[in-house]
């Protein structure tokens, strides 16, 4: 009988070191469990892709297991995962495809965090009476994934007795920690404990080490120190056991993974995958003004423009192009027909901020805030296509 294939799937990074322990964690892993076939992928950034390691797998089992080593479940575990699986069953129509949760909110983790805090600073009850704790994480634009950090945060200050446990965000969600640094500065500790809630390292560790290190030419009496992030630990090795064990039970899978867009449920196998389902939502624009009575009854928008807000984009300004654009609809009085809408990634990092427009099928790449007056008044106003910032034309 062929082995189940555990495909691991991480996020990619551009810096290399990152996905080299990302990798580590994965051979470390298939050494002690020699049940599975083990491989790993990426959703972005690094190879193989999603997309290819399934295919492989395929060729070597007629079980695949795709595990998401994600901390929550944001877009990546909520969109991008079930959209490859659901290409991946069309593909392979006799292989199984089963798919685990994320790692999520568990005690073990918060364990973890705070081991790696111990390792660095002294954590007794008499020293945690002065010392404030921010506990770093990435930030998403998914606000159940910023919500179950928060109550991460929470449990791994629980009970430790410390003067204040603050959870901030790297990026796209509030407060940042440079906010939460200074509200913790007013409080007057005499130590600050940074724990970033990162599985690897990476260029995001490098940002807030910057910011670490201004913040204590800022506050020089305060005595800062930054744990490690979580990294390879048998913790990790017995939670992906876990959620492995749960998902071949059928006790938890991929809560994404059995939407109706994106698995045939009886009756509605034809809303299956990504382009069904944004089909469906533009049917439900134009039932919305033909059901009748009808209490917030409107016309169907005629332009969709989505704006990646995800931390790579946001960092390049797309924050402030989404809030130019919505001023600039707003001012034409076009904001009942043209609606701008910021996602979580498009998958473009590194090229964005990236703007997509439909139904017209344009998407741009390189769009900045001064972009936002041509990108109106030509595309969206006057259905003139800004040929300079064109990255692909969908038919």
């Amino acid at each position: 009988m062929d082995p189940i294939t555990v495909l691991i799937i991480g996020h990619g990074s551009r810096d290399t070191a990152a996905n080299v322990e990302f990798e580590d964690l994965v051979a470390q892993y298939r050494r002690t469990r020699p049940q599975y076939a083990l491989r790993h992928a990426y959703i972005e950034l690094a190879s193989p892709s999603i997309h290819s390691a399934l295919s492989d797998a395929c060729k070597e089992s007629r079980h695949v297991v795709v595990v998401p080593l994600f901390l929550f479940a944001a877009g990546h575990v909520k969109n991008d995962i079930p959209l490859a699986l659901q290409k991946a069953r069309i593909q392979f129509p006799n292989i199984r495809f089963t798919a685990t949760r994320a790692l999520g909110v568990h005690p073990a983790l918060a364990s973890l965090a705070f081991e790696r805090a111990a390792s660095v600073a002294p954590v007794d009850a008499e020293s945690a009476k002065t010392t404030a704790v921010i506990v770093v994480g990435r930030g998403a634009s998914d606000p159940d994934a910023n919500a179950d950090f928060c109550k991460l945060a929470r449990l791994i200050g629980e009970g430790r007795g410390f003067s204040w446990v603050l959870p901030s965000f790297i990026g796209l969600a509030r407060p940042s920690f440079e906010d939460a640094a200074e509200l913790i500065a007013r409080a007057r500790p005499q130590h600050l404990l940074i724990m970033p809630y990162f599985l690897f390292g990476g260029r995001l560790i490098t940002k807030l080490q910057e910011q670490a290190a201004a913040f204590s030419q800022r506050y020089p009496w305060i005595k800062v120190t930054q744990a490690p992030h979580l990294g390879v630990h048998e913790t990790l090795f017995k939670l992906l056991d876990e959620r492995i064990a749960e998902a071949l039970n059928g006790a938890a899978p991929l809560p994404c993974d059995n939407c109706q867009f994106r698995t045939p449920l009886p009756g509605l196998a034809e809303n299956v995958g990504g382009l069904k389902a944004l089909l469906w939502s533009l049917r439900h624009s134009y039932t919305h003004e033909q059901a009748v009575p009808h209490v917030h009854a409107h016309k169907p928008i005629k332009k969709h423009v989505l704006v990646c807000g995800n931390i790579d984009c946001a960092e390049r300004g797309s924050i402030s192009l989404i809030e130019s654009l919505r001023r600039k609809i707003l001012d034409a009085g076009q904001e009942q027909t043209i609606k701008i809408t910021r996602t979580s990634c498009m998958g473009r990092c590194g090229e964005g901020p990236t703007v997509a427009v439909y139904p017209d099928g344009i998407w741009y790449r390189g769009v900045h805030e001064e972009d936002a007056s041509e990108l109106v008044g030509e595309h969206l106003l006057k259905d003139r296509i800004v040929g300079r910032l064109i990255d692909n034309i969908m038919h």
